[in-house]
């Protein structure tokens, strides 16, 4: 926290990484981490401690959802929302949401319902073809993104448009940050970062 203060920052994302399965060879659609009631309390009580620490420095803290955590899919992150306190924010990633969910429409859903407290924005894209390929195979989240899951804005199948407008009516004025994860071998990172470049000027006029 000093050390991002002392950068500029003042958006802390945090990502929930009790017993998360990002990183193993568990299939990351069949075997996330399912928290127990205790579990939820623990969880919720840290992060609004977490945010208390962080506001005496004017500091906001969020909470990144992701994949192969016990905060994944729409039904955990409203438990999550419903359970921390109002100055704990939501760190939205376009990809995540969708690869959980798998829809557009819930994709933002999601971003309507907890506007006054996401503090923090990911575009990532996701490419169907590749999550199907993880939900028959039970692949894990690791071989997945080996894969290809996620790509630049643009690139996938996700219409960011609506996620521009959304944003822009409500007056959002913190970061957005474009993200791949792609194997450099597979998609030069340059190229993917023009063609990102590009599709956000096009559809978001920035």
């Amino acid at each position: 926290m000093n050390f991002l203060h002392a950068m500029g920052a003042r958006v802390i994302g945090c990502s929930e990484q009790s017993k998360s399965i990002q990183g193993t060879t568990l299939a990351v659609l069949e075997q996330k981490p399912i928290f127990t009631d205790e579990e939820w309390q623990l969880t919720a009580e840290g992060y609004n401690a977490l945010a208390k620490i962080a506001a005496e420095k004017g500091m906001r803290v969020t909470l990144h959802h992701h994949m192969g955590t016990g905060i994944q899919t729409t039904e955990e992150i409203d438990r999550f929302m419903a359970l921390t306190d109002e100055s704990v924010g939501l760190l939205y990633d376009t990809g995540h949401i969708y690869y959980s969910e798998g829809s557009q429409a819930k994709m933002l859903a999601v971003l309507e319902k907890y506007l006054p407290r996401i503090f923090h924005v990911h575009l990532k894209d996701v490419r169907d073809e590749v999550v199907a390929e993880v939900r028959q195979n039970k692949l894990s989240f690791l071989d997945g993104v080996k894969k290809g899951t996620f790509t630049v804005p643009g690139d996938g199948v996700i219409d960011f448009k609506p996620v521009f407008k959304i944003l822009d009516d409500y007056g959002y004025k913190g970061w957005m940050v474009v993200e791949a994860e792609q194997d450099p071998a597979l998609a030069n990172p340059f190229e993917y970062a023009v063609k990102a470049r590009k599709y956000i000027r096009e559809k978001a006029g920035i």
